[in-house]
């Protein structure tokens, strides 16, 4: 049996995107979520034989279980960009990893695959706010695209993923894949799924300007919290609003706090200048990470926000 394991946001769509168009596994049963979902080789059974394929889901979070799947004869193959912590080596478990702040895991496919499908890996990475990297893959492909489309594609694509369940999203993820799948590349399904394209962009503008309004809990030189209010819209820019805030500021860390039932959403971002210390800050609190530049805390505590600022403040101020 075969088991593809996805971030539901653009990265891990993307990536696995190029794997399968490269080697077609049409009965490979999806496991995704929303963005923050992302222990997800808890639901792939123990059976000597099946093949595992694991994307943009941090190893650190789903060790246990990676370790529980080869130890009963699966084979893994792990490509991911998060915090790893400590990976063992065995016959069964194949890794591809990156913590540099300026790949993605649509950018590590593309590597392995040598731009066989560039443009699904340029998506991934505009869906992850990394802008230089996705013109440095436009910049070594044979033929013009159209940049604006493609970004606009991945940020909406990775605006998608944000909730705090499936029923908070316009599309759930799995469903979102089989769609963008189909087509042999991005150009193409925005051609021909324009239907997609439009509503995915229309909606990400409309949540986008309700979040203008945001009061900020803290703006000064070094650092921006922004404070959203609980609603699904809130929940669904927590991200993406991040990523905006940063390329409007990039000398400054920024922080979004999404209210939900006794704490907080929480969505950081390190400078754009200085990609790094995002997952410092957010591994420092119970349902904390990420990566360098972008990382995030599933549920803060209201009492411990005063310590999360503080951190901020060390961190970057």
């Amino acid at each position: 049996m075969d088991y593809d394991v996805f971030n539901g946001d653009a990265d891990g769509i993307c990536a696995l995107i190029q794997l399968r168009r490269a080697d077609p596994k049409p009965d490979a049963e999806l496991i995704t979520g929303v963005k923050r979902d992302i222990e997800l080789l808890q639901r792939v059974p123990s059976h000597e034989g099946d093949r595992v394929t694991a994307l943009d889901i941090s190893f650190d979070k789903n060790r246990d279980d990676c370790i529980r799947l080869i130890e009963a004869g699966a084979e893994v193959f792990f490509c991911d960009h998060h915090f790893s912590g400590d990976v063992p080596v065995h016959e069964r478990l194949t890794v591809l990893m990156s913590a540099s702040p300026v790949v993605c895991t649509s950018a590590l496919i593309n590597g392995r695959l040598r731009g066989e499908f560039a443009e699904w890996a340029v998506v991934g990475c505009f869906g992850d706010n990394l802008d230089t990297t996705a013109d440095t893959i436009i910049g070594k492909m044979s033929y013009s695209v159209d940049r604006q489309a493609l970004r606009q594609l991945g940020v909406c694509v990775n605006y998608n993923a944000y909730g705090a369940s499936a029923a908070d999203l316009h599309i759930e993820p799995a469903a979102l894949y089989r769609r963008m799948q189909q087509h042999k590349s991005p150009t193409a399904m925005i051609s021909d799924d324009r239907y997609l394209f439009e509503m995915l962009t229309d909606a990400y503008r409309l949540d986008m300007h309700a979040a203008q309004s945001a009061p900020r809990a803290v703006d000064d030189d070094d650092l921006v919290v922004v404070s959203l209010p609980d609603a699904s819209w809130s929940r669904r820019v927590s991200g993406v609003l991040g990523n905006d805030l940063a390329n409007q500021s990039p000398n400054k860390a920024h922080a979004v706090l999404t209210d939900v039932q006794g704490g907080y959403l929480v969505s950081v971002r390190a400078p754009l200048n200085n990609r790094t210390g995002a997952d410092d800050v957010c591994r420092q609190f119970k349902t904390g990470g990420g990566r360098a530049a972008a990382a995030g805390i599933n549920h803060l505590p209201r009492e411990e926000l005063g310590r999360f600022i503080d951190a901020l403040r060390q961190q970057f101020g």
